[in-house]
């Protein structure tokens, strides 16, 4: 992808208070003239110009870009308003006039401004602006309409029992969809823009009275020191705020479901909304978090800590799966009983890689199949995936390339990552797959329990805005394994939460 230089930063950034701003300049001509060179006269500038019949001098225009405003809101509450007072308008003072602006504008929300850098800014997201002949001012209306995609069920978090709505790439949507569910006056919502080429708007939605302050200030701060070009996902916020960039594990909860953040928002976390993608960052969180979904609420909780310990083992399995076959079948056949010994030699008889490559091979066939699948168009999509895993086992067996317990341990391996309810966990199951299966080959069961305590030792050195990663298990709180890998009844759960502390 081309967009490289969006990735650099400035070596020097002035602050807003170091920023000079350039003033309007009086005559509509003039500022005119300027924006259209400014923008290089593009073709989708749209400028009307109305007059007063009465007095030459009394000049306004109108400015917005085409498709970017709604032209209904335009014509009826900004042009016929503004040229039903001209048509009225003799021998007034530029105060006056200011004024006559003021009370034709009939918009929900008007700004006004004196500098050029807002008057710009205002133009490019899609607001109408109004400029006053002999007045150094800029009149911004409310007038944005942004396409966006009707609000749909979730595509990577499927429901089955809940809300069924999620997020689209529309902030205001977004937020409108939160604060339908949380009616209360401490819901906050912090607005800003980041990116310098793109301007993303970004907020940031927290619940005073149940966030940490420090916290929710800590975000705020991450947000303002960011320096970059573009913002075009929320993966981009995610990398340049979490606490260490380098690790393999999300410290960051990324989600589209609407339920998911209020829940979150009501535990005393701060959801951050970035425009033009329907994923919500949530922060700070667990480990756990990630192996739990919005659902465990929604059912009996006999099921749903049944569930949710299925994750947990899933999780586990198909991170072992294969690595422990690995390892029994080349280092420790003592620990395989007799007859299944027999068995599986039996099959590998008439194969002619080492195990290591026989795993690898099929681990390789299968990631590659499930990324086609995804690739691929839609409608076509999940049966070549299917048909292309049966096939190409079958094949696989059928030709000698690889036995049908290999088979049987890479399925149970892939099929578990898919019980994952978040998809950063199950990426993160998936890396270190790999690097299990290279440490069996070598040392057996060894080399496991050795990649093992370097993955724990690396989890516990984890932070997420200073929350330990491992929390409640590490440090143990006896009082939160009421959520952890079981779900109590809601009775013992509907308690004022407790605000998440930093380690210091």
């Amino acid at each position: 992808m081309p967009y490289g230089h969006f990735f650099k930063r400035t070596k020097e950034r002035n602050s807003p208070e170091e920023q000079t701003l350039k003033p309007l300049h009086h005559s509509v001509d003039e500022n005119v003239e300027k924006l259209k060179a400014e923008l290089g006269d593009s073709t989708d500038l749209s400028i009307r110009f109305i007059h007063s019949p009465h007095d030459e001098t009394v000049k306004v225009a109108v400015i917005h870009l085409d498709g970017l405003t709604d032209d209904i809101t335009l014509n009826e509450h900004v042009i016929n308003s503004l040229i039903q007072w001209t048509s009225k308008t003799i021998n007034e003072s530029t105060e006056e006039l200011e004024e006559g602006v003021k009370r034709a504008l009939s918009v929900s929300q008007l700004t006004i401004k004196e500098d050029w850098e807002s008057f710009l800014a205002a133009v490019l997201s899609g607001d109408a602006v109004v400029l006053l002949n002999r007045c150094s001012k800029v009149f911004i209306t409310n007038t944005q309409k942004l396409q966006s995609r009707a609000i749909t069920e979730p595509t990577t978090q499927t429901v089955v029992k809940g809300p069924k709505d999620c997020f689209t790439e529309n902030l205001r949507t977004n937020t409108s969809l939160i604060r339908s569910k949380i009616q209360n006056p401490c819901l906050r919502l912090k607005s800003m823009k980041i990116g310098k080429a793109t301007q993303t708007d970004v907020a940031i939605m927290y619940i005073e009275g149940i966030v940490d302050e420090a916290i929710q200030q800590e975000v705020q701060k991450r947000l303002k020191k960011i320096d970059i070009n573009s913002i075009l996902e929320s993966n981009y916020i995610e990398e340049l705020i979490k606490d260490d960039s380098k690790t393999i594990f999300p410290l960051i909860l990324s989600t589209e479901r609407p339920d998911a953040v209020v829940g979150n928002l009501l535990e005393g976390r701060v959801a951050i909304i970035i425009q033009g993608t329907p994923y919500v960052l949530i922060t700070p969180v667990v480990f756990s978090q990630f192996l739990q979904s919005p659902e465990d609420y929604y059912q009996n909780y006999y099921i749903s800590s049944f569930v949710r310990l299925l994750r947990f083992v899933a999780f586990f399995m198909s991170m072992y799966v294969s690595s422990i076959y690995l390892a029994l079948i080349t280092h420790h056949h003592g620990l395989i009983p007799t007859t299944l010994l027999v068995s599986l030699m039996a099959q590998r008889e008439i194969v002619p890689f080492p195990a290591i490559v026989e795993i690898i091979l099929m681990e390789l066939a299968f990631e590659t199949l499930r990324e086609a699948g995804i690739r691929m168009p839609r409608a076509i999509g999940p049966a070549v995936s299917i048909v292309g895993a049966l096939i190409l086992g079958q094949a696989a067996v059928d030709a000698g390339f690889v036995s049908a317990a290999v088979v049987i341990i890479v399925a149970i391996s892939s099929i578990s990552s898919f019980t994952l309810p978040n998809i950063s966990i199950s990426s993160v199951a998936r890396g270190f797959r790999f690097m299990l299966i290279l440490a069996s080959s070598f040392i057996g069961l060894y080399g496991i329990l050795l990649v093992t305590l370097c993955i724990w030792l690396h989890m516990s050195t984890l932070r997420s805005f200073g929350i330990l990663y491992f929390n409640p298990f590490a440090p143990f709180n006896l009082q939160k394994q009421k959520d952890g890998l079981l779900r109590f009844p809601l009775p013992f759960l509907l308690k004022k939460p407790n605000k998440p502390k930093p380690i210091k």
